[in-house]
């Protein structure tokens, strides 16, 4: 009997609880927890009524360990899919360590008071779940995730070695709000104003933050989605890449915003709105970004009026049989089909959809080991074709456009 804890309710956990409830075959039994519990009951009421699954539903503080090993002691479940806060993560691992519970997540851990996000304080967990026999993947949602995917099966399928690696993110939907964000408002305005970094020839090179009139950007054509601005931004799959990929030289990662978007951001940051530490109000402590995270539209609600498409993928330059080639794998997903699927929107949709994949690919043995792994470590062969088959298809093109040198 597969037994799983999903923690975390929003956008995300929502598309995973839907998609593992797709296949009871795999995912027997469902838990579904975060720290509102009315949230898990309604997400598990959709999916009685859209499947006729039944899932459990439980309150959780997800950074306190006590409460987490109370929980998973009642569960007793055999893999935890973590879709809570990159805060949390720590916590969860210590208490899948002490229940014995194996691990996956779709963000890699940043500590609330800086912004500032890297694998090492996961990467420290190695011996402890390998001691343990137990078995933690990290980042198995999109970017990082299908992103890393597309660049194990191209290295293991189209090239003896990769010289260069370009992820490509397009969102160009439109949900019809003045200013939102497709995830956690006070995680994604953490993550696009730091200062960029790219890898080149063995060292980060560090460019400045999207916000500033200095920073980095070109116009990409992307498939279904037409010309867009496209800006050097740091993200965290590229740290785990340069461990993994033969022969890299230079790996970048590259999203698109558009100017209403940087704008409204801009202006945000200039009067303090973006800032992560305490701030007195009226006798008490704010913090400011948390602040505009309660004003801001859930990303959860986006779905309903959400149009356009989410493009995303890899460009590479590598050289087969001594030949140079140069390839460009990719997905396009539609936000208004992943709301009729799933009740969310694409960002939603291609985070949660590859994170029931790779729990999949544990719960029957096709990945497995002790340790912490980054997903381009593991095969990635039946994860592409399950990507074909569970709602995010993909395509291989000759790639002939030009990329900033």
């Amino acid at each position: 009997m597969s037994r799983i804890l999903i923690i975390g309710a929003g956008g995300v956990g929502n598309v995973v609880a839907k998609k593992c409830a797709q296949h009871p075959e795999v995912f027997e039994e469902i838990v579904l927890a975060s720290r509102t519990r009315a949230k898990c009951d309604a997400i598990a009421a959709e999916i009685k009524q859209l499947y006729n699954v039944t899932v459990q539903t439980a309150a959780v503080d997800a950074d306190s360990v006590p409460q987490l090993v109370a929980l998973l002691n009642v569960i007793k479940p055999q893999l935890v899919i973590n879709v809570a806060l990159p805060y949390q993560d720590l916590a969860i691992m210590d208490a899948c360590l002490e229940c014995g519970v194996n691990y996956l997540d779709t963000a890699n851990y940043e500590p609330p008071d800086s912004a500032h996000f890297e694998y090492s304080w996961q990467w420290a967990y190695q011996d402890r779940f390998r001691d343990k026999g137990l078995m933690a993947v990290l980042g198995c949602g999109f970017d990082p995730g299908v992103t890393n995917i597309f660049c194990a099966w191209a290295q293991k399928h189209h090239f003896d070695s990769i010289k260069t690696i370009d992820i490509l993110d397009c969102n160009a939907g439109d949900h019809g709000h003045p200013f939102a964000t497709n995830f956690n408002p006070e995680i994604n305005i953490r993550e696009v104003t730091q200062v960029v970094r790219h890898w080149r020839d063995g060292q980060w090179i560090e460019t400045p933050p999207i916000l500033d009139d200095d920073c980095v950007h070109f116009s990409f054509d992307y498939p279904e989605a037409g010309p867009r601005e496209s800006y050097l931004l740091y993200h965290e799959e590229m740290e785990s890449l340069v461990r993994h990929i033969r022969g890299l030289k230079r790996i970048r990662f590259w999203m698109t915003f558009g100017q209403a978007y940087l704008t409204h951001l801009k202006v945000l940051e200039n009067v303090g709105m973006t800032r992560i530490d305490a701030v007195d109000y009226e006798g008490h402590k704010i913090i400011p970004l948390r602040f505009l995270k309660a004003l801001l539209p859930d990303p959860g609600s986006l779905g309903t009026n959400y149009t356009g498409k989410a493009v995303i993928g890899c460009v590479f330059d590598g050289v087969k049989d001594g030949r140079q080639s140069r390839k460009y794998i990719y997905n396009v997903c539609d936000h208004a089909e992943a709301f009729r699927e799933v009740q969310a929107q694409a960002v939603s949709y291609t985070t949660g959809v590859p994170a029931m994949i790779g729990a999949m690919m544990m719960l029957t043995g096709e990945w497995r080991g002790a340790g912490v792994y980054n997903v381009e470590q593991l095969d990635p062969d039946r994860f592409m074709d399950c990507l074909n088959r569970f709602g995010l298809p993909w395509q291989i093109v000759d790639f002939d456009g030009r990329l900033p040198e």
